[in-house]
């Protein structure tokens, strides 16, 4: 078998208007180029930097820091501390406020008290907790005012005024809190403490340090708490054994006691203004 030729078609005669589209393309094309290459040479010859290149600068030598013994300051711009140094202060107080307000305050001590009160009349949930803790929380404020005031008065406004660092107001407003927490903390708690921490017997109450105040304070507390406790149960304690007694005489053995005194234990707290009355030797107890 032989191998079938291809068949050779001649080639169609060019026109003259073949020629002259043909010729309309290729103008076209060259004119973005020769456009782009006159805008080139345009900017080659308009910047004289990249004709001549100027030498670059020679490094300065460093400088060496000044020592003067004051140690590190975080204070910028000027006397007063940056803003960014007291927005972490602020969120590192805002953190261990809990903390610190059950620790180093009153609120511990009265809202014991408070919930001692509660259970003494025997009602479970009434006044709710989170009544009770509010309470608790503004009779610690205004009780605790004076401290926070003079620690308010001596180291932060001076602080922030840039007038001390804040080391220097750390020491300086750590006085009044201090002043405040041996004001209430019983010797015998204090000197448990002391021998706990193993740590030699300061010469005075002021050089005690705050790790071994802060928990001899919170267990002087709990001790004042139980012992008004003490005192707010023994009322109700007499009355719900009147009652008890009575309901026995009269043959009521199924009756529960306990139901039948609350409106008694209710009307004997309201008589003699009980929340007040409570208030003030909460109060009182820090003055």
């Amino acid at each position: 078998m032989t191998a079938a030729l291809p068949v050779l078609l001649p080639a169609a005669p060019r026109t003259a208007e073949s020629v002259s589209a043909a010729r309309r393309r290729r103008v076209v094309w060259l004119l973005p180029l020769l456009v782009l290459t006159v805008v080139a040479l345009w900017f080659l010859l308009a910047d004289p930097a990249s004709a001549a290149p100027t030498a670059p600068t020679a490094p300065t030598a460093p400088v060496a820091p000044v020592v003067d013994g004051s140690g590190v300051d975080i204070n910028v711009g000027g006397n007063s501390p940056s803003q960014a140094v007291t927005l972490i202060l602020a969120i590192t107080v805002l953190s261990i406020a809990p903390s610190a307000l059950l620790l180093v305050t009153s609120f511990t001590k009265m809202l014991v008290v408070l919930s001692l009160t509660r259970n003494a009349l025997g009602l479970a949930s009434s006044p709710p907790n989170q009544v009770l803790t509010g309470i608790a929380l503004f009779l610690t404020i205004f009780v605790m005012g004076p401290v926070f005031s003079d620690i308010n008065d001596v180291a932060v406004q001076p602080y922030l005024d840039g007038s001390i660092t804040a080391s220097q107001a750390y020491d300086v407003g750590e006085a009044p809190l201090k002043t405040f927490l041996l004001d209430n903390t019983r010797d015998d708690e204090l000197k448990l403490m002391i021998g706990l921490s193993g740590e030699e017997k300061p010469a005075d109450e002021a050089s005690v340090s705050m790790l071994t105040l802060i928990p001899a304070f919170v267990l002087s507390e709990l001790k004042s708490a139980f012992i008004i406790g003490l005192v707010i149960f023994i009322p109700f304690l007499v009355l719900d054994m009147l009652v008890s007694a009575a309901l026995m005489s009269m043959g009521m053995m199924m009756v529960p006691p306990s139901v039948v005194a609350l409106p008694f234990k209710l009307l004997l707290f309201v008589m003699v203004d009980g929340w007040a009355l409570i208030t003030t030797a909460l109060v009182g107890s820090y003055s």
